[in-house]
């Protein structure tokens, strides 16, 4: 637990990011992204008036930790905000403990559905991101046997549910479906359940190190020469840790990539560069939705001119803000955005085309 005492004279956030486990291989560019924004906010004048603080809480232990570390600092009134990118997992546990009483904003992609007042989501989900994306290869790629691998929680399981349902729009199907635990390391068993479903692609729906593991067994298993495979959780970090052997056929969807040529991201990736410098951490999507995240929180502020809860709650709708991803503007505490495709290509993804 941070050691805090309650300061009038700063607004404070609980940045709730992994740092260990499957996931914390997103940690520091998280981190390094949420501190960016940060600084940008500050140098600006800050937070009505006020200097913006970030205080890291690990989001990667156990969700019932986390979720009571965070709610303690909290209710002893040493945060006015949570910021995270974390599992859905974590955030089903923090939701109905923080969310009450601060803005909760999540940026994570997740499976959809989230409606606790105080809760606001920049993440994709499954039918803006996924959906475009089984139908771009079903069409360019006459994809129609799909197999799911995904780990062993409520955002795979949940967003298979809804890829039973995009598959069909496409004329196909879900053949198999398998989920692991979080932390498997061998992969042997999936993958030989992969080859015998003979299938067209595979639907990756594992985070982090998981998914690092998985793609290395797949391509060992030389399976990249059958099927293809897509993911709506895949980073530059996760690339580079499964080498560019292990990723051939890999596709990815999402908000942001960093080869993304857009004025936007162009800025961003400079910005960060001159900070953090060129050996910095590689930011993905993961770790740019915390960028995003803490800008999001300035715009909320700003327009309710407090860090009420309920304020920002009653003038969501239409509350917009400028990130690397462009401009934003929330809807029912969701924020839309441009959606990509792109493919691996050795060591970064190429974008192909706009989805959505």
């Amino acid at each position: 637990m941070p050691v805090l005492q309650p300061d009038d004279t700063t607004v404070t956030a609980a940045l709730v990011v992994p740092r260990q486990g499957p996931l914390g291989i997103i940690g520091p560019s998280s981190e390094l992204s949420a501190e960016l924004a940060a600084a940008e906010i500050n140098e600006a004048g800050g937070v009505l008036g006020r200097q913006l603080r970030l205080v890291p809480v690990d989001g990667g232990a156990d969700p019932r930790v986390v979720a009571h570390e965070v709610a303690t600092l909290v209710t002893r009134g040493l945060v006015d905000a949570v910021i995270g990118n974390h599992t859905s997992a974590v955030r089903r546990e923090l939701a109905p403990r923080v969310a009450p009483e601060v803005p909760y904003i999540y940026t994570a992609i997740y499976e959809g559905g989230e409606r606790t007042p105080g809760v606001f989501l920049t993440g994709e989900t499954p039918s803006n991101q996924l959906r475009p994306g089984m139908r771009l290869l079903a069409d360019e790629f006459r994809v129609r046997r799909w197999c799911v691998v995904g780990n062993d929680y409520v955002w795979p399981r949940v967003t298979t549910a809804a890829a039973h349902h995009f598959a069909r729009e496409c004329g196909g199907r879900i053949c198999a479906q398998m989920y692991v635990p979080q932390g498997t390391v061998d992969f042997t068993d999936a993958v030989e359940r992969v080859e015998r479903a003979d299938v067209d692609a595979v639907l990756v729906l594992l985070v982090g190190q998981d998914a690092v593991h998985f793609h290395r067994a797949f391509a060992e298993r030389e399976l990249h020469r059958r099927c293809l495979r897509l993911t709506t959780l895949m980073d530059e970090n996760m690339l580079l840790a499964s080498g560019p052997e292990a990723t051939v056929g890999l596709f990815a969807a999402a908000g942001y990539f960093e080869s993304l040529t857009t004025p936007e991201c162009l800025d961003f990736a400079g910005r960060y560069a001159r900070r953090f410098g060129v050996d910095a951490p590689p930011v993905g999507n993961l770790g740019e939705s915390c960028y995003e995240g803490v800008h999001l929180l300035h715009a909320l502020v700003d327009r309710t001119r407090s860090v009420d809860v309920r304020a920002m709650t009653a003038i969501s709708d239409g509350v917009s803000y400028t990130g690397a991803r462009g401009v934003r503007h929330l809807r029912h505490r969701h924020s839309a955005q441009r959606i990509y495709l792109a493919e691996a290509d050795a060591l970064e993804f190429s974008v192909i085309t706009e989805l959505a």
